[in-house]
């Protein structure tokens, strides 16, 4: 048996009870102004690190490239429309460019250190940040091992990222209190996002003590917070807004964002485990391969029959780490991929994807219904609707 994906949005369509809202035409959310202002920041950071040495300016266009090459872009969209919410749709949205362009920074920090403790090799349809510099270094015949001198530069990479974001984010033209403000909502994402992703890293050495709640805890911090709920804040703190109505909004965007977030994440898990490389930018069955708990696993654990469960934790406990390298064989000699194949199909014998379908579209439910009554701008209301959508049932 085996799982699969349903079509993107195909659950926004049925004619069925519980079927979730579907709008149209309000995801104008200013990603090209976004995109406009990394480049022309990023242009003068190169040209800082040339001005010192040409080997840092290549390092800085190498940072500058893996911040550029794409994305979703959902962090700035998000706090965009949170931001967009509270002010209405009058307001200029220039002055707080910056900082909705400080989001993408900071996830490219993430994103590059994530690469490098979970050995990816590829992102957004690319090479990770230290295989590409691996690369460079082998082609430069330097000293060394290419692979460590690839690690240092990643990490390094992505501490600069934080660095820009934080640049970045002072130069938004908002009041003192409000970018204080900003920043303290700023500063709590990068905490909670640091805390999930140990989290995340520990399941992966201790999968016996984790279950469905442990993966969905991870799920809230690593993701749903610094994906959805903290950027919704981030923007509704932009708009410097204070009272009982900001109160109201802060509380319908923190249940939205948790719920919304988390179906984020459920997805994520879905897409890590039988999402298609030429849709997604990433290698099918990462996950798989090392063994990392999601909640997708748990469940399958739970709903697998003795032999099921058996064969799942013992290949679990067999998880081909990054120091090991992909490709090689177990200890019963079969293939990485052939193992990861099974894994993904006694996962589907299990029924572990529907059930997971049922909690990202209960999630999209829950987070859809937060924004009833809150004192929101009707068009942001409108765009968060289709953004739940978007966020839990993309292909990528």
């Amino acid at each position: 048996m085996r799982y699969a994906p349903p079509v993107a949005n195909k659950t926004l369509t049925e004619d069925r009870p519980g079927a979730i809202p579907r709008q149209a035409g309000h995801l104008d959310a200013p990603i090209a102004a976004v995109e406009g202002i990394l480049a022309d920041f990023l242009a003068g950071r190169v040209a800082q690190f040339d001005g010192v040495d040409t080997a840092l300016g290549s390092f800085a266009r190498g940072a500058r490239d893996l911040v550029l090459r794409g994305g979703k872009r959902l962090r700035p969209t998000f706090a965009y429309w949170g931001w967009r919410g509270v002010v209405g749709p009058g307001e200029p949205v220039e002055p707080i460019l910056p900082a909705l362009g400080a989001l993408e920074l900071m996830h490219t920090f993430a994103l590059v250190h994530d690469d490098v403790m979970d050995g990816s090799a590829i992102r957004r349809g690319g090479p990770s940040a230290h295989r590409m510099f691996a690369v460079q270094h082998a082609a430069a015949g330097r000293r060394g091992d290419p692979e460590r001198f690839g690690a240092t530069a990643a990490i390094l990479v992505g501490d600069l990222c934080l660095v820009w974001a934080d640049q970045l984010l002072n130069r938004s033209s908002v009041p003192t209190p409000t970018l204080h403000a900003a920043r303290a909502c700023y500063d709590a994402m990068r905490i909670e996002a640091v805390s999930g992703q140990y989290l995340d890293v520990l399941g992966e050495y201790e999968p016996e003590a984790w279950s469905v709640s442990r993966a969905l805890l991870v799920a809230q911090h690593k993701t749903a917070s610094y994906s959805v709920r903290r950027p919704l804040l981030f923007g509704r703190t932009l708009s410097g807004a204070s009272g009982s109505e900001a109160a109201q909004v802060d509380a319908a965007y923190d249940r939205y964002g948790a719920a919304v977030g988390e179906a984020f994440q459920l997805r994520d898990d879905l897409l890590g485990a039988y999402g298609d490389p030429a849709v997604t930018g990433k290698p099918a069955g990462e996950d798989l391969r090392t063994g990392k708990p999601t909640a997708l696993l748990m469940i399958a654990v739970q709903l697998a029959s003795p032999a099921q469960r058996a064969e799942l934790e013992r290949d679990s406990a067999e998880a081909v780490f990054p120091a090991d390298g992909f490709g090689g064989q177990n200890s019963r000699g079969c293939g990485v991929d052939s193992r990861v194949a099974r894994l993904a199909e006694i996962i589907a014998e299990t029924g572990a994807p529907a059930r997971v379908e049922r909690l990202i579209e209960r999630r999209v439910v829950e987070g859809i219904a937060a924004l009833n009554g809150a004192p929101i701008d009707p068009q942001a209301r409108a765009a968060l609707i289709d953004l739940a959508a978007t966020a839990a049932h993309r292909p990528a």
